[in-house]
């Protein structure tokens, strides 16, 4: 077969264009993140992950870390700098997010980072544990004269990877303003809620109601799936009434489809910011009916198999015990 020299040039010019447009593209990334600055995070995953790519796609250059080789690759093809440990991450980064699934991988990344002997260093948690362990934490490496904020997130997995965040930042407020752009980065407001550890004190506000609400949304999908209303019509007429909330906009679509996996908050992970809002409510003598309520739920849905989906699928739980059977085809209500 003859293969026209024309075609062959065309094809060729085409390919070193776009390499130099591809190049070029590379320039422009190398120099934003070369004025935007480092950024380290350990801890990579549903948040943290989400922390460390919007954070790359947005000119910063950031080191991360996870125990997880598979977070480790997700992020790196995001454009993550991977270290080779936590105490890498502290080496190479001025300013460092911790975004930990237990109060003493905190607690073990915080010692390893005060024995280093590093200039002072900003720590960000971003968790959600008790005070008490943060304030361990912060006097570790306090002591080592580095800066640690208490700073829990609002807001699930989606909004993360959407950057629809909300920080409640505590501590030194001289420290909050210099992360501030960074934050901004990967979310929409960034709040000074004062003094070390009132950012998990609200925090611990926000996720009572999230607790609720997430029930409650599953609550009426079932009342209404049992009174023979399709799914997707439940949703978009609770979507535009007074009946809505955060909560059920972010959840209510999975309970659409009964498909949970796609996991915003896992129900396991979701059991022990429970067990902190509890024991805090406890100890400061405040009554939480409606929370009370909600946990035999979420504990079923752990009991059923549901612990590594979303939280959604408290849904799953109740369409069970009010025997519910999915009618075939849905459709969408007529406006």
């Amino acid at each position: 077969m003859k293969v026209c020299h024309s075609t062959e040039r065309s094809k060729s010019a085409y390919d070193k264009s776009q390499s130099q447009r591809a190049l070029r593209r590379g320039e422009k990334m190398a120099a934003k993140r070369k004025t935007k600055g480092t950024i380290g995070v350990i801890g990579l995953g549903i948040m943290g992950g989400s922390f460390a790519r919007n954070l790359a796609a947005a000119g910063w250059r950031v080191v991360g870390y996870d125990v997880s080789a598979p977070r480790r690759r997700e992020a790196q093809r995001a454009g993550v700098e991977i270290a080779s440990s936590a105490i890498d991450v502290a080496e190479k980064a001025p300013i460092i997010l911790t975004s930990l699934p237990k109060p003493q991988a905190l607690i073990d990344t915080a010692r390893a980072i005060a024995a280093l002997k590093l200039p002072r260093k900003i720590v960000v948690e971003m968790s959600t544990f008790a005070i008490s362990d943060k304030e361990k934490a912060e006097k570790i490496l306090g002591k080592a004269g580095h800066i640690m904020l208490d700073t829990p997130v609002s807001g699930t997995g989606a909004q993360a990877a959407a950057r629809d965040l909300v920080f409640y930042a505590s501590g030194d407020s001289a420290s909050i303003r210099k992360i501030k752009p960074a934050l901004q980065a990967f979310g929409r407001h960034v709040y000074d809620v004062g003094a070390f550890g009132n950012g998990s004190r609200m925090k611990y506000v926000a996720n009572l109601l999230v607790a609720i609400n997430n029930v409650a949304s599953a609550e009426a999908m079932v009342l209404g799936m049992k009174a023979g209303l399709p799914p997707q019509v439940i949703f978009d007429l609770i979507k535009s009434g007074a009946g809505n909330s955060r909560v059920f906009e972010l959840r209510a679509p999975m309970m659409v489809k009964g498909k949970y996996d796609d996991v915003t908050m896992k129900i396991d992970v979701w059991d022990k910011d429970m067990q902190v809002i509890g024991d805090f409510a406890k100890a400061i003598r405040v009554p939480t009916p409606l929370f009370d309520a909600t946990k035999p739920v979420y504990r079923r849905a752990q009991k059923e198999g549901y612990g590594m989906q979303d939280t959604a699928a408290v849904c799953a739980v109740l369409e069970k015990q009010g025997k519910v059977k999915r009618a075939k085809g849905k459709r969408a209500a007529k406006r």
